[in-house]
């Protein structure tokens, strides 16, 4: 099953923008959400995996806070993409590959996964290297 496009569209703007869905949801009104974390991960963490979940390790890693707003995210098309490129700490020690990397709730620990996907071009990371997700890096729904 599917969704009507126009609700895709709706949905992610409700996930990252906090923008209301008329009659149907509204954003926390308590204590709404304002940033999404991004975590890399060095395989699929799954639909059953949290963030911390083949979470990167380099030292100094930590994730990164975007915006739940239309300046951090930009929806359009059913498909979600950072307004800008999503730059990680630079390693200070330790080598592995980011192959994935999800958005998450929270800024560390074992919070839920909202989205997850493929870094492509993998990232091999080692002292030096300051891991970056450009605008081109998307979640679709569809």
């Amino acid at each position: 099953m599917s969704k009507g496009n126009t609700f895709e569209n709706d949905w992610l703007k409700l996930i990252f923008n906090a923008t209301a869905i008329a009659n149907i949801a509204d954003n926390a009104s308590s204590s709404p959400l304002t940033n999404l974390y991004v975590a890399l991960h060095t395989g699929d963490p799954g639909e059953a995996g949290t963030a911390s979940t083949n979470e990167c390790t380099y030292t100094s890693y930590a994730r990164v806070a975007v915006a739940r707003s239309d300046s951090g995210w930009t929806v359009t098309d059913n498909s979600v993409s950072p307004v800008a490129a999503i730059t990680f700490p630079q390693a200070t020690g330790g080598s592995e590959t980011a192959t994935h990397f999800s958005i998450t709730v929270a800024s560390s620990g074992a919070s839920k996964i909202l989205y997850s996907g493929t870094v492509t071009e993998n990232i091999p990371i080692s002292s030096g290297t300051e891991p970056i997700l450009s605008t081109s890096t998307a979640i679709t729904e569809d």
